[in-house]
């Protein structure tokens, strides 16, 4: 059978399946719901160094994470010091643990160049 005449042969106007009953109206998402991937952004302080790549920092909220570093800095080895103010990324289903996604630059800390003679 041609397409056109599988098209001409769809039943037009209201949408139903084959068994008669009648078709789900598309996902409409609630606009007071965050999405599955949606991720919270909050700035705060490094007060502790933990094994594994991990640290401890406090929220300007006052509230006290777990933060293990995310993939890039990990790969670029950024380097990141107790009292480091930094970037976290949480999921809204775990408010304890979260994601170190920037260490915000400070003029005393980073690359320096050496100074004496070179071999």
């Amino acid at each position: 059978m041609p397409i056109a005449d599988l098209h001409a042969a769809m039943p037009t106007g209201s949408a139903s399946f084959s068994n008669g009953s009648a078709a789900v109206p598309p996902f409409q998402p609630r606009p007071d719901r965050l999405a599955k991937e949606e991720l919270i952004k909050l700035d705060g302080t490094i007060a502790e160094i933990l094994p594994e790549g991990r640290f401890r920092v406090v929220l300007e909220n006052e509230h006290r994470i777990i933060v293990y570093t995310a993939g890039k800095m990990r790969r670029y080895r950024i380097r990141t010091l107790v009292g480091d103010r930094v970037q976290v990324e949480m999921s809204p289903y775990d408010m304890e643990k979260g994601r170190l996604i920037y260490r915000e630059r400070v003029a005393s800390t980073g690359f320096s160049a050496r100074r004496g003679s070179h071999r």
